[in-house]
């Protein structure tokens, strides 16, 4: 039988996470994800690092500073999935004062610190190149910067980043039972059919959506945990603008939606927040808030945004602490649930919690294991992910080296790969000379020896797997391309 200090249900990017934090400290780790990683919750997000400039409004001061030095860490440390952008609000005086914008964009500064990221500024979005695809609704405009991410390809950076340190990373693993013995955790695990059991002295719960549900049908014992459920849908549309800003559109609601660049394509569009019950993947976004967020949007620019042309939706559901109050005010901090009494096995769920603090939130829950278990301290802060460590020169340097030693790239599929794998990208495309050594195209600019290396490196095994986390080339692609991508995995 296999024994583990730690075994992790979930392989969302807290699961994930806290794997890499709890293998480089020395832990013998486990992870368990049902699915593939990064197939709930955490592939269904806005795609944003930001500190959350909204969140002042509710004086969620401690959340909006760590989430910026998050980011702040991030920037340095995965400078390929965390690139700046420059947000902006178009100023509507019936929703916020201008006031309160002027000191709400100086605050979010100030809680910054010393960011690399430009400060905000006030725009005149009459003379602004920000200001043509908007309607003429706002002329003023209040600018400041956060940054963007691929979700999924964050939580695989984590992913392999915990196997290469020693963790123990297993996909399409459902987790049938996990009971306590003799202090320790026995858990009963299934792939396709086939069981084990594995042991581990501590069991962390970081099932995001469906932590209240492991607790209450997988392991013996009584759920303390109170989850609220709610619901975040998005829409991806023909690109609206040419330039890479991204905009804050304030509603009468007192919600707020961000239009953001996707691709060389496409924009993205969201988020709702609308509660809701049963299983979270199975949420879609309703023909409701579709139309909800097309007309929010077509009432700030000069493009009327029908449902028609949305080229594709998706939607996640965000495990918030239940605290009362509505689904948009709901809280974004996080919870580490204990459960246990002396000398019993350690469970830890952890509840809530927002995309861009999850490093701070996954070192907080091994620092609970400290009790229980020896290990070495705290070190992702200062720790490059895989193909981060791209020095001085930074993704302009990546691109340039590219460029110079794989030079019969398209500058849109290198760009693609630096920003997908970083200065892995060289381990990636490995000795090829020419294009032709890439193997055949497959689906969009991926070719055979990508695919390949999807399947090897990072645990891909469906067409969904490459096409919608490992890359977004899932957009414009034919029902042959699907086809020919499935027989080219069957083999």
């Amino acid at each position: 039988m296999k024994q583990f200090d730690v075994a992790i249900i979930g392989g969302g990017i807290n699961g994930c996470g806290i794997a890499r934090d709890a293998a480089g400290r020395g832990l013998s780790v486990l992870l368990a994800e049902k699915g593939d990683l990064a197939s709930g919750t955490s592939s269904y997000s806005s795609k944003l690092i930001h500190g959350g400039i909204r969140y002042l409004e509710n004086y969620d001061f401690r959340l909006v500073r760590e989430s910026l030095h998050e980011r702040e860490l991030l920037l340095k440390n995965a400078p390929h999935l965390c690139r700046p952008m420059r947000f902006v609000i178009p100023h509507v005086a019936s929703m916020r004062p201008a006031w309160m914008m002027r000191i709400g964009i100086k605050l979010y500064d100030f809680l910054a610190g010393r960011s690399v990221l430009p400060r905000s500024k006030v725009l005149d979005l009459r003379n602004d190149p920000v200001g043509e695809p908007l309607g003429g609704i706002s002329t003023v405009g209040f600018e400041y910067s956060d940054c963007i991410t691929d979700d999924a390809r964050l939580v695989i950076a984590n992913a392999i980043d915990a196997r290469e340190r020693g963790a123990d990373i297993r996909t399409r693993t459902r987790v049938v039972s996990a009971r306590r013995e003799d202090k320790r955790w026995e858990i009963v695990l299934e792939k396709y059919g086939k069981r084990e059991t594995v042991y581990a002295r501590a069991l962390v719960n970081a099932a995001g959506p469906w932590a209240a549900n492991v607790i209450d049908t997988l392991i013996e014992g009584v759920s303390s945990v109170k989850l609220r459920l709610v619901k975040g849908s998005h829409i991806v549309y023909p690109r609206l603008y040419t330039h890479d800003s991204a905009y804050v559109l304030q509603n009468d609601d007192r919600r707020v939606i961000f239009v953001v660049p996707f691709g060389e394509k496409h924009t993205l569009i969201g988020t709702t927040d609308v509660e809701t019950s049963g299983d979270p993947g199975d949420a879609i976004a309703s023909p409701e808030e579709i139309r909800y967020l097309c007309d929010l949007a077509s009432s700030f620019f000069k493009t009327s945004i029908e449902p028609a042309r949305v080229v594709w939706t998706f939607a996640g559901v965000r495990p918030l602490i239940d605290a009362g109050g509505t689904a948009s005010t709901a809280t974004r901090e996080y919870e580490i649930v204990s459960g246990g009494g002396q000398g019993e096995a350690l469970l830890l769920s952890l509840i809530g919690g927002k995309l861009t603090a999850f490093r701070a939130m996954s070192e907080d829950v091994v620092n609970r294991l400290n009790d229980t278990l020896e290990m070495r301290k705290a070190w992702t802060a200062d720790e490059p992910l895989p193909g981060g460590d791209l020095g001085e020169r930074g993704l302009d340097g990546l691109l340039a080296d590219l460029a110079h030693q794989h030079g019969y790239l398209s500058p849109s599929t290198a760009r693609r790969l630096a920003l997908a794998y970083g200065g892995r990208a060289f381990k990636m495309l490995g000795d090829a000379k020419n294009v032709e050594d890439l193997g055949p195209r497959l689906v969009g600019d991926l070719r055979q020896r990508e695919l390949d290396y999807l399947r090897e490196h990072e645990w891909a095994e469906t067409a969904e797997d490459v096409l919608w986390r490992r890359t977004k080339l899932g957009l414009g692609a034919s029902e042959a391309d699907f086809a020919a991508l499935k027989v080219a995995m069957s083999k």
